[in-house]
């Protein structure tokens, strides 16, 4: 039995290679990894050897050769395969363990062109697809973690199982089609082309979870980039995360990324029933509960710095299924670690609510794609279209329940005041309706806090889309809304603005949506 063994991940590969000889295994192998191997001891014959022909083109061309390929791609049980080999003098190999240059590692440690075209694996892929096709005869290994395997059901028949090839040879075309994935969208990218002719798009599995977003579903979490956030997360405690978990602990964790100051977010079925800034989290934390805090149980709560000890105490007297945040300090953990089931993520970072990229969602037949809504408002893009102009403080509320709004489902409408939003209406048909129902909760939340006015009154409102008619503006302003932010461009935007200046409202337009749908 012979085995060929090129690898640009060492890790395990003695010990296999051990394995391997003890079982009388004879050992090719390529520069680094026959460097390697020689130190531990073992005896290794050079490709070139084998072959008869050098490494040539800096190494371009190793085992590109048909004493290489022969010996992979025979069928044992075809006699003029056998008889060919043996007219050329080529050996059979039925163990093949490659794994590919760092191409992904290469181009996320920003090197330049010339550095990323060398990592780009020719005779890994070409080795590895060889030997998958062959894998009624040849064992191919991508990965470290299949050595322990092969090795046991080496050492328990002489040879391995027809089911761990296959499975073998599936986990190998799926390596490398992952790989062709990361050079495409590396070339597409250069090229300015975030919507390629053909989409390449793969995912490591992170873990497969309980079931989906229901439980007759199943569902997986995969990893496909370097963005900060929930696939990246370290879990520091809690029990294993749900599908909606982390649909809903990517919401959360988006939205709170928009805000530079201090803030908390608290998400219930990918809404924000609660967003808050101020001076330091434990503040924000009460401030965002204050919006709606019967929605609040049982949700996601997002920070967007190191969660400290006197802002864990506060989360921790609500229930809550999952914290996510940049970082969280020893004293934090320490009273976090009180309540067993809850999930604590720590990111090292924030996403770039800027950055762009693409979002993808399945269609019957197809993937929908777009850019990512990296859009940000700022005061120099606002335009005042009423009588009034907002004050300095009512413009900075706006600006802050127009970012919170960018993450609510659309029809959405957010009353805020003084960096806190006081009501959300989120996901109806009507935008009307978004407008009553957020007005409401500002009741509900005022009634549970003992107030005698709604959170909503003396607050500013915003829209992710334009107001179709003067009703929803109405709404508005029977909740107390005191100024709006929208984007315009409504047939109607005279009739809105005409009620707006009745009513003694400002009204800035941005000239961009946000839907979310």
């Amino acid at each position: 039995m012979r085995a060929l063994i090129s690898v640009t991940d060492k890790s395990g590969l003695v010990a296999f290679a051990q394995g391997l000889a003890a079982l009388g295994v004879e050992i090719l192998s390529t520069g680094g990894s026959a460097a390697v191997l020689r130190q531990a001891g073992l005896d290794v014959i050079e490709v070139s050897a084998h072959t008869g022909f050098p490494e040539i083109l800096d190494g371009r061309v190793k085992t590109l050769v048909p004493q290489i390929h022969g010996g992979i791609l025979a069928r044992r049980d075809q006699p003029a395969h056998v008889a060919q080999l043996a007219a050329h003098g080529i050996a059979p190999i039925d163990i093949v363990a490659v794994n590919l240059y760092p191409f992904e590692a290469t181009v996320a440690g920003g090197a330049g062109w010339d550095l990323c075209i060398e990592n780009i694996d020719i005779g890994g892929p070409a080795l590895i697809r060889a030997a998958a096709k062959n894998h009624d005869f040849v064992s191919v290994l991508t990965d470290p973690a299949q050595y322990g395997p092969v090795l046991e059901e080496l050492r328990a028949h002489g040879q391995t199982t027809p089911a761990l090839r296959r499975s073998l040879a599936a986990a190998a075309y799926a390596r490398t089609a992952a790989y062709d994935a990361a050079i495409a969208a590396w070339f597409a990218a250069a090229a300015g082309e975030d919507l390629p002719e053909r989409l390449a798009v793969s995912g490591a599995r992170l873990q497969t979870l309980r079931y989906g977003e229901n439980p007759h579903q199943r569902a997986a979490l995969y990893r496909n980039g370097d963005r900060a956030g929930v696939a990246q997360a370290r879990q520091v405690q809690g029990r294993e995360l749900s599908y909606n978990n982390i649909n809903d602990t990517d919401a959360a964790f988006e939205c709170v990324a928009e805000f530079d100051a201090p803030a908390i977010v608290i998400v219930k079925h990918a809404n924000p029933c609660g967003v808050a800034m101020a001076a330091d989290l434990a503040a924000a934390w009460e401030a965002a509960l204050r919006c709606d805090p019967v929605s609040a149980f049982g949700g996601i709560i997002a920070a967007n710095r190191t969660l400290d000890e006197a802002a864990a105490e506060r989360i921790a007297g609500m229930f809550t299924e999952v914290i996510i945040a940049p970082e969280a300090t020893e004293a934090a953990r320490a009273v976090l670690a009180r309540k067993k089931n809850l999930r604590l993520l720590l990111t090292g970072a924030l996403p770039d609510p800027a950055a762009q990229g693409t979002t993808l969602r399945s269609v019957a037949g197809g993937l929908l794609v777009q850019s990512r809504d990296a859009g940000r408002i700022t005061r120099a893009d606002l335009r005042v279209v009423t009588r009034r102009a907002p004050s300095e403080a009512e413009l900075a509320d706006l600006l802050f329940a127009f970012a919170v709004c960018k993450h609510v489902k659309s029809n959405a409408i957010v009353y805020a005041k003084n960096a806190a939003t006081m009501g959300i209406g989120a996901g109806q048909m009507s935008r009307v309706d978004s407008a009553r129902i957020a007005a409401w909760k500002s009741e509900a939340a005022a009634r549970a806090a003992g107030e005698e006015r709604p959170l909503a009154h003396g607050s500013v409102v915003a829209s992710d889309a334009f107001f179709p008619f003067a009703d929803g503006l109405e709404a508005a302003v029977a909740a107390g809304a005191t100024a709006v932010i929208q984007p315009g461009g409504s047939m109607r935007d005279a009739e809105v603005i005409a009620a707006a200046d009745a009513a003694g409202l400002a009204m800035v337009m941005t000239g961009m949506r946000h839907f979310r749908h």
